[in-house]
């Protein structure tokens, strides 16, 4: 067990051998970055660890950070969504950051300069950020991932301003203690990726970290379960092994099923037209099926601002790509776009000023290349939840 000693952002765990302190921080914070320059200066430890991965921190001190974007090989991996939902949360920060004065992630960057100014080895303890996405990614479907990236465009462009003491005040733990709860009550899949199995991650990286004393600078929200799963690591209760931790799981058997049911009930649905009502009835069907899953698609990608031959694209592939779980119609949508506009290096040197707001988003040919594939796609969703039962009450009809 370990001997705890807790204000309101700092923990200190003194173990039989080792002292580690924890700095609960807001990622967009001035006094964040102070706190965390002063507990490193008084505490002189014989390590730092910070809540980044290396990927992260090497983005947080250079510029130009979207310069090599290649949105064509985002698309043609099928990373569209993960991508357009990191641009969405770096929205957000940096919202925040514009209204505080703090770009996001400074106290992270402020904890690994204070090491290096005192000559304290640093450690970066948190998951690759991309293995995170992606597990989070496998483990939602197509429409969870819509209804997430939906609230999240919401709230990083609501218009409500936030002071800097408002962000102070989240780090308070019932606040945070409260989001995370409602997160996991919308979404409960992505929460266990993003807070608890980090929390886990986090605690492990500390604990397997060298040296007898220990600052350890992670977000306010992580604070109480990392001291948690220290202690079950101090107690021999938890190992430090990451196993699948670091691996992004296959789709299961269900989800691939799923993915062929669609079409098949569509196919079966069309056929059984055929058979009720002559070929004229199957075409009215396939006609219906058409109309409605393409024509959403083509108002998704109208609403994003596509090209008028984009939209052609969209109404024209989304009743086939709807069939079929390999090729979604945001691939073709998306391509499209990309292709009769192509982003230009004055889009790419603006990213992280144009994602401050809606018009930016608009404006910039990479993230309306993302909205288009985004809103197709989701027009093609619709498209087929709302198509299939029409077609059941027509074969009945």
């Amino acid at each position: 067990m370990s001997d705890v000693h807790t204000t309101d952002t700092v923990k200190r765990l003194v173990f039989a051998d080792r002292e580690i302190i924890l700095v609960g921080t807001a990622h967009v914070s001035k006094q964040s970055v102070e706190d965390v320059r002063v507990v490193i200066r008084e505490e002189a430890p014989d390590g730092v660890c910070v809540e980044i991965d290396p990927q992260r921190l090497s983005v947080l001190r250079q510029e130009e950070r979207w310069t090599n974007l290649d949105v064509y090989r985002v698309l043609r991996e099928g990373r569209g969504f993960m991508l357009l939902a990191n641009l969405v949360l770096s929205s957000f920060q940096r919202r925040i950051g514009l209204e505080t004065g703090v770009k996001p992630g400074e106290e992270m960057k402020a904890a690994v300069e204070s090491a290096e100014e005192l000559g304290i080895p640093y450690h970066t303890c948190d998951r690759d950020v991309q293995v995170t996405l992606r597990r989070a990614w496998a483990r939602t479907s197509l429409w969870g991932r819509a209804k997430l990236l939906a609230a999240l465009l919401a709230s990083a462009f609501e218009d409500e301003k936030i002071s800097a003491d408002e962000v102070e005040r989240l780090k308070r733990t019932d606040a945070l203690q409260a989001m995370m709860e409602e997160l996991a009550s919308y979404l409960p899949e992505v929460k266990e990726v993003l807070i608890d199995e980090r929390d886990v991650y986090l605690a492990r990286r500390i604990w397997e970290s060298p040296g007898r004393k220990l600052v350890a600078v992670v977000g306010a929200g992580h604070l109480e379960g990392v001291v948690r799963h220290l202690e079950r690591c101090a107690a021999g209760d938890e190992g430090v092994a990451f196993g699948d931790l670091e691996t992004v799981p296959p789709s299961g058997r269900a989800g691939r099923v799923v993915g062929w049911l669609i079409p098949a009930v569509v196919v079966g649905l069309i056929a059984g037209g055929v058979v009720r009502h002559g070929w004229e009835g199957g075409l009215r069907m396939f006609l219906l099926w058409v109309g409605v899953n393409g024509g959403l698609a083509g108002l998704g990608t109208i609403l994003a601002g596509g090209h008028p031959l984009t939209i052609l694209a969209g109404v024209l592939s989304a009743p086939f790509t709807s069939m079929t779980p390999v090729v979604g119609v945001g691939l073709v949508t998306g391509l499209v776009e990309a292709s009769l506009r192509r982003p230009r290096v004055g889009d790419l040197e603006r990213l992280n000023e144009d994602i401050a707001s809606w018009k930016g988003f608009f404006r910039n040919r990479v993230t309306r290349i993302l909205l288009v594939f985004f809103f197709s796609s989701v027009g093609s969703v619709i498209g087929t939840f709302v198509g299939i039962p029409w077609l059941a009450s027509f074969l009945g009809g």
